[in-house]
């Protein structure tokens, strides 16, 4: 796909992006002193703060294995509560935190330092601002909801390294139920408040539940997973292995299971009260928390309908592209959509035998060649491997593909989790979506920000992240850099897989602040060209869907200004190098790192 028809558009595109979290980094804004050397009361009070940040997540302190010895073992024996006093004790710390880094930021910093003290910053303050509309996308939502996200990160992020790690995993599962009960508490206090979801996300919830309740205690997935990860536990003898799967099943059988049925029956008690109105606008304050989400997913404030503007010229101009490969394999007739669909029809593999076994080998395959190509334009490549695999039966019918990091401590390599429900697969896709969740997408940026040595640890676990817009642009821009690269040469069908891809990135803009600002229904959203799943994603949680094209659109604005200004001086590998290894950032910050990097260049 030529560059040049989106660089016509770029300096209208660039216009609006001003620094637009400005009021969140007052020191970026113009008022920063000059370049400093480090400051040590900076670096010791960020470290104490982040550790305190951690402590009051114990989860996120499994994730990033934050601690070691002593304090992350007990950590590792806590799940995160869900009570109204925990949000109050993660806002008073955010507000602490903004008040003293407001004065770090009117002092001397270095430049490193700034970053990290904006990033903080960024973080903390949309933290306190997001905090009045944290139930707008739904406690038990079909993405992020508890019912499903305590059982993802007990099967899979919680370790079982040593025997040691089994007596943490029984501590959480008995905690479970009582977490279960919390959320259940705080989804009633939001529907007290009008805050009731859509009856088709309603809906999906309940199937999950459901689902959880189908098997009895033994063949749940908590013991089931449990079992099997246990197995390969060296210093774990056989009689305390089978001790604690019993433990396991009967915490299962008399906490974990009656909690889920109080769920359910309230789900289905909430059943009559919901309708179909699809978009947060529906909502009490609505209109609020709906631009509050977009600054928290752009780290912009770029307004519903500018971004809605920027999708519909987005559309155009990617159906454009799509229109002249489709004539050139003779596909003429009908709408971009319509014949997109001829197409993926030729390469539906056959029912029998079941297929999903050898797409997940070519997924594993073009990752692997994704990795060989890379080297030609990176100088950054992660140590940790990456590994594909199929997303798991309770997640599997309302999930999108997604990746997961790397434990720090190695004993979890980076996942790329590919939902294959059939009966029919988006074939023509596989390179697009491997580009983006793995290679050089997801695991290239996530991978390397936890393995850099020289960012501050926060930074580097991503304590204090800078909003999706960096990751998921960085995401879709990778599969950009796939296509300007050549590495579709001889592969139309999957060049139009990866076009195709933007498009649907394109349309999320459009459909995202259709149903949220423009009344748009589920029906409307699809009709446009989104899949069902995709739509009630968007309905569940609202303005992230946005954070992916107005992140690309910014690294590319960004990249082609470093080309501009630097001329023969600019390589694109020293690029990629100064996005990732600055980890993740506001977009605006990222603007400022990339600013200086230009400056330093030219003096070299």
């Amino acid at each position: 796909m030529p560059t040049t028809r989106f660089h016509k558009r770029r300096a209208t595109i660039a216009a609006l992006f001003v620094p637009v979290v400005l009021q969140a980094l007052p020191a970026i804004a113009g008022a920063a002193p000059a370049a400093a050397a480090p400051n040590g009361a900076f670096a010791a009070w960020a470290d104490r703060f982040a550790e305190d940040w951690v402590r009051l997540n114990p989860q996120s302190a499994t994730s990033t294995q934050y601690f070691s010895g002593s304090e992350q073992e007990a950590l590792d024996r806590q799940l995160t509560p869900q009570t109204p006093a925990q949000r109050k004790k993660v806002v008073a710390l955010a507000k602490t935190g903004v008040a003293q880094l407001d004065k770090f930021l009117a002092g001397p910093l270095s430049e490193e330092q700034r970053t990290s003290a904006s990033v903080m910053r960024w973080s903390l303050a949309n933290t306190v601002a997001s905090e009045p509309y944290e139930d707008y996308s739904f406690v038990f939502n079909q993405f992020g909801g508890v019912q499903v996200g305590l059982v993802n990160f007990m099967t899979t992020t919680h370790p079982l390294r040593r025997a040691a790690d089994v007596s943490s995993y029984l501590a959480r599962l008995d905690q479970v139920g009582t977490r279960m009960d919390e959320a259940l508490a705080r989804s009633k206090a939001a529907t007290a408040k009008g805050l009731i979801p859509p009856r088709f996300i309603l809906e999906r919830a309940q199937f999950q539940v459901d689902k959880f309740l189908e098997p009895a205690a033994d063949k749940n997935v908590l013991v089931t997973t449990f079992a099997q990860r246990s197995e390969k536990l060296s210093d774990l003898a056989p009689d305390a292995r089978d001790k604690a799967i019993a433990d396991a099943t009967r915490i299962v059988e008399t906490k974990i299971r009656p909690a889920y049925r109080r769920v359910q029956a309230y789900l289905a008690e909430l059943h009559p009260k919901t309708g179909d109105t699809a978009g947060i606008s529906r909502l009490p304050n609505g209109a609020a928390a709906y631009q509050q989400a977009l600054r928290t997913y752009t780290s912009t404030n770029l307004t519903a309908a500018e971004i809605h503007a920027i999708g519909l010229r987005e559309v155009a101009r990617i159906e454009g592209e799509m229109d002249r490969h489709l004539r050139a394999l003779g596909y003429t007739e009908g709408s971009v959509e319509e014949r997109m669909a001829k197409l993926d029809a030729t390469f539906q593999p056959k029912a029998d035998p079941d297929p999903r076994p050898e797409l997940l080998q070519k997924y594993a395959g073009m990752v692997a060649d994704a990795e060989r190509r890379s080297a030609a334009i990176f100088n950054l490549m992660p140590r940790a491997p990456v590994e594909v695999r199929r997303e798991p039966p309770l997640t599997e019918p309302s999930a999108a593909a997604h990746y997961t990091l790397p434990a720090p401590d190695g004993s979890r390599p980076g996942i790329f989790w590919v939902p294959m429900r059939g009966p029919s697969f988006d074939v023509i896709r596989m390179r697009s979506l491997s580009y983006h969740e793995a290679v050089p997408g997801h695991h290239f940026q996530l991978a390397i920000q936890q393995e850099q040595k020289d960012l501050p640890k926060f930074r580097a676990q991503r304590i204090f992240g800078g909003g999706s817009a960096h990751s998921e642009g960085w995401a879709l821009y990778a599969e950009r850099l796939a296509v300007e690269q050549g590495w579709y040469e001889g592969d139309i069908p999957g060049l139009l897989g990866a076009l195709g891809s933007e498009l649907f990135r394109a349309r999320r803009l459009v459909v995202d602040t259709g149903l949220h600002t423009k009344g748009w229904t589920r029906q409307q959203a699809i009709d446009y060209g989104i899949g069902a799943q995709e739509v009630e994603r968007y309905v569940a949680w609202p303005g992230q869907a946005c954070a992916y094209m107005i992140g690309m659109l910014r690294i590319i604005d960004l990249r082609e200004k470093a080309k501009r200004e630097l001329g023969d001086k600019f390589a694109l590998p020293a690029f990629h190098d100064v996005v990732l290894k600055n980890g993740s950032v506001p977009l605006d910050v990222l603007g400022e790192v990339i600013d200086l990097w230009i400056v330093v260049q030219k003096q070299a």
